[in-house]
Order: structure tokens, then C-alpha cells, then sequence
């Protein structure tokens, strides 16, 4: 998220072959030199600028920092030509308080730039306590405030998953409100819980506090989020009037 200077030689007085020898020379540097700047490859496109707003579960809490999905993405194949930007706060949700007092909301403003290509909202669990209503109302206005920093990004957001086959009702109502709003807000809604997500293989992806992803769980989350951001990205590039920087020029 990115000459070598010819010396000059000794001064040639009075001596016609050196000074006619040199003239050939300086003659085919010049070709050579015009030669190269008519074969320089296009500067290739800038980066595509995402970022994440979530929780615990994008901080790599449980793993570290290094290990979770949008730090591992900066280097995997599906981050190619992505700039990632990990907004994310342990504890947050669009009505939790983080640990550092931040919210989604506050993600968003504190790190959604005018060049953002692609926000994504992932999460959350932290919010159940709340009424469902008001975290929706609270998601339409964090995505709102997006579009606003950002008018050319795309707006991707992931609910939170349950990891059960059983999941939580008022985890359900909370992804429900999600839904709604990313639909009114023009976003691309995944739902992490109709997809089933983790329950089929909770023992390897889930750590021992039973919440927060293990190292393979964390690469779980890169594949299946990230295959949404290499869906969004050619948009995302067109929108700012940009190639996209995952394909090769032409």
C-alpha cells in the first residue's frame, strides 16, 4: 500500500582524431539514450487504496499483528496491487467502544481517504447488547460517512460470523440490520453466517478462548474475504479513473 552519470574524461585539446572519435561517440549515446526512452516500459498503475474497519477479529488478536488477514494479505497473491490499511480495534463495533474508545465510525474517519479505493466493514459481535435497529442505524451512518470521504469507493461489508450451525438470534438480527444497511448504502453485502463460515472446521480455525481465529483461521478469513476484494478491484480502479494494477498493461 511502493543514473548514473557518464564522467566526463580528459580535456581533448588539439588533437582532431580524439575530437572526432568522441563526437561518434557522444553520437551513439544519444541514439542509445533516445532509444531506451522510446522503450521505457508505462508507469504502472497506482496501488489500489482499502481499508479495513473491524475488530478483534481483523487485529490478529490471539495470533499477532503479522498474522492477521490484512497484514497477511499485503503479501499474498490477492493483495496484489492492493495498498491495505488496517484500521481495526479491539473491542470496536459500529455502537462498541473499543479499547481505545474508537468505534467503526471513528475507523472510518480517522483512516478513509479522498483516494480509498475500497472500504471493507467486517464485524460485530461486540455490538450484540445493543438493539439491533440502532446498530444498523449506526452501520448506515459509518457507511454513509465513507461514501462521503471517499465517492469512488467501493463499499464491501461482512457481517459477523457465528461460527456455529446454530447461530445466536440477536447475532442474526444484528447481521439482518447490516444487510439493510449496506443495501441502502449502495454496498456489497457478505454474510458470514448463511455461508457458514469456520463451523465446519472450528477446532483448527478458532483459538483456545474459543472467539478469536488461529493463524490458519486467520488465513481462512484472507481467502474468503479476499476473493471479494479481487471481484471489487477492477471496479474499484475504473471508479478513480485508474487501470487496474493487478492486470499487466497492454
Amino acid at each position: 500500500m511502493h543514473h548514473d552519470v557518464l564522467p566526463y574524461g580528459h580535456p581533448l585539446h588539439r588533437h582532431p582524431g580524439r575530437v572526432i572519435a568522441a563526437g561518434a561517440v557522444g553520437l551513439a549515446l544519444a541514439v542509445t539514450s533516445g532509444s531506451t526512452a522510446q522503450t521505457q516500459p508505462p508507469a504502472t498503475a497506482p496501488p489500489i487504496r482499502v481499508v479495513v474497519v473491524g475488530d478483534s477479529l481483523s487485529t490478529g488478536h490471539g495470533t499477532s499483528p503479522q498474522q492477521a488477514w490484512p497484514a497477511l494479505m499485503r503479501k499474498d497473491p490477492l493483495g496484489a496491487g492492493l495498498e491495505v490499511v488496517n484500521a481495526a480495534e479491539n473491542g470496536s463495533g459500529y455502537l462498541s467502544a473499543g479499547d481505545l474508545d474508537g468505534t467503526f465510525g471513528t475507523e472510518v474517519e480517522d483512516f478513509v481517504t479522498a483516494d480509498t479505493g475500497i472500504v471493507v466493514f467486517f464485524g460485530s459481535e461486540n455490538d450484540l447488547g445493543y438493539a439491533p435497529a440502532d446498530v444498523g442505524d449506526a452501520a448506515l451512518a459509518a457507511m454513509d460517512r465513507a461514501e462521503a470521504l471517499a465517492p469512488a469507493a467501493k463499499i464491501i461489508v461482512v457481517g459477523p460470523p457465528s461460527y456455529s450451525a446454530s447461530p445466536d438470534p440477536a447475532l442474526v438480527d444484528i447481521s439482518d440490520q447490516l444487510k439493510a444497511a449496506a443495501r441502502q448504502a449502495g454496498g456489497e453485502f457478505v454474510d458470514p453466517i448463511a455461508e457458514g463460515w469456520i463451523s465446519d472446521d472450528f477446532d483448527d480455525l478458532i483459538g483456545p478462548d474459543g472467539d478469536h481465529p488461529t493463524v490458519l483461521g486467520q488465513h481462512y478469513l484472507l481467502e474468503h474475504i479476499g476473493a471479494h476484494l479481487e471481484q471489487a478491484a477492477p471496479a474499484a480502479a475504473a471508479a478513480q479513473g485508474h487501470p487496474d494494477p493487478r492486470r499487466p498493461a497492454a
